[in-house]
């Protein structure tokens, strides 16, 4: 916070974000995205079925069916990333988010990883992590800093 009480730009961009994750329609793990380039929001995403695609809350969790671990087989899943909807979304409306910051409630994954790295972003600001050592390899290979921030 500030001293006005007002929020920093960080908190006030990851606040944004955990209120985007109420929107997932996961079942497993309700996350958030927000592409931010000079303090303005550019896209946000969230994890489940792509649009007029059945919700896994209508159809079940195929990852919880098969007995998938978390940080695994990430193509097992109806579910799009909260970090893929957000770069789709820009890419859609014409959006460039080059040099731009991923706001997410959590660390991505490789596949996530691969497309913040073509995408050319340029940072990373996250709360919690997740289970894949690969995503961490790859950011760090392309340079992409991350910022762990609290939680609230």
């Amino acid at each position: 916070m500030t001293r006005e009480g007002r929020p920093d730009w960080d908190t006030y961009f990851m606040d944004i974000t955990r209120l985007v994750a109420k929107r997932s329609t996961c079942v497993r793990r309700a996350v958030g995205a927000l592409i931010v380039r000079d303090k303005r929001i550019l896209s946000t995403g969230y994890n489940g079925a792509p649009s007029g695609i059945r919700h896994c809350g209508d159809v079940g969790c195929l990852r919880k069916k098969m007995n998938v671990k978390s940080g695994e087989r990430h193509e097992l899943c109806r579910g799009i990333h909260a970090e893929q909807n957000a770069i789709i979304q820009a890419a859609y409306h014409g959006v460039s988010i080059r040099d731009g910051a991923l706001y997410c409630t959590n660390l991505p994954c490789v596949i996530c990883a691969k497309m913040i790295i073509n995408a050319g972003l340029a940072r990373i600001y996250y709360e919690s992590g997740y289970a894949d050592a690969l995503s961490q390899d790859m950011l760090d290979e392309a340079g992409i800093e991350r910022i762990k921030l609290g939680n609230p």
